[in-house]
């Protein structure tokens, strides 16, 4: 998976010197030393630059703490989040991001901080033989910035993750219709073949998943069903090796796809895709 983080604001750099109670430099706390909001903020963003994370981190929760009510605090919050993000640190990214969400509600950065949450759950995605519960919060968050934002650069990224999110949950569909189905439980292998056909139609998973219910109905004797399949394959497919594949073994079974008129393929597809045409 690819990651996309949209910079953010950056000052000028100045260097300050800093000194911390603690020798872990994840969970250190500076000393309280007052200091102009300027020069942390821009130490801060040093540090960033640096890509030293845990150091910019410190420095930006050290502007909030000396300066809560500033807008100062406000931008450091988010960039805290950012930091996080960047230092595969998902869940301080997600939670930090939410904190900013929750107080500044209608905030400039409110938008960035949806995005990150999304981002912060993509970039989590594990392969489709796992459990899946990442891929769907990252679903659930990206169409929240489509939602919210449709007209910015946040929404259309996120469109094109979603695309990477479907195909991912497609892909999970498939591995496990493809296990009932070895195991000859044919009904939930069919729930499973179908769900990738009306949920997530639009993946490179459907063609397969097309053949599959084709396979399986024809296992189950129920003929009407797979010439029903196999016509929807054909019409939207019909240059894939799943629909070549398909027609054989429809066609030793005596029936041809290719011979449905449109009234019947229509039918069939609103059965398979309510909506479909």
């Amino acid at each position: 998976m690819y990651k996309h983080p949209i910079p953010l604001i950056v000052l000028p750099l100045m260097a300050l010197a800093i000194t911390a109670c603690s020798n872990s430099r994840r969970d250190q706390q500076l000393a309280y030393v007052e200091r102009p909001v300027e020069l942390l903020y821009a130490r801060a963003t040093e540090e960033l630059d640096q890509r030293d994370f845990d150091q910019a981190i410190l420095m930006f929760n050290e502007v909030e703490r000396q300066h809560p009510y500033s807008e100062w605090a406000r931008r450091s919050s988010l960039m805290s989040a950012f930091a996080s993000y960047q230092s595969r640190r998902y869940d301080d990214a997600i939670a930090t991001a939410q904190r900013y969400i929750a107080l500044n509600p209608a905030g400039l950065g409110a938008e960035y901080a949806y995005y990150l949450i999304a981002v912060s759950y993509f970039d989590q995605i594990i392969d489709v033989g796992r459990d899946q519960k990442t891929t769907e919060l990252a679903r659930e968050a990206l169409i929240d910035v489509v939602r919210r934002y449709p007209d910015t650069d946040y929404a259309r990224d996120a469109t094109i993750k979603l695309d990477m999110v479907y195909d991912q949950l497609a892909g999970k569909e498939m591995t496990v219709g493809r296990w009932y189905l070895r195991r000859n439980q044919h009904l939930p292998a069919i729930n499973r073949f179908r769900t990738v056909v009306t949920e997530y139609e639009t993946t490179s998973h459907t063609p397969e998943a097309l053949y599959r219910l084709v396979e399986t109905y024809l296992s189950l004797g129920l003929r009407q069903e797979a010439l029903a399949s196999g016509a929807v394959l054909g019409y939207n497919y019909s240059n894939t090796d799943w629909y070549r594949d398909a027609y054989r073994l429809l066609a030793n079974e005596g029936l041809d796809p290719d011979n449905v008129n449109e009234v019947q393929r229509r039918t069939w597809l609103q059965r398979l895709i309510p909506g479909g045409k």
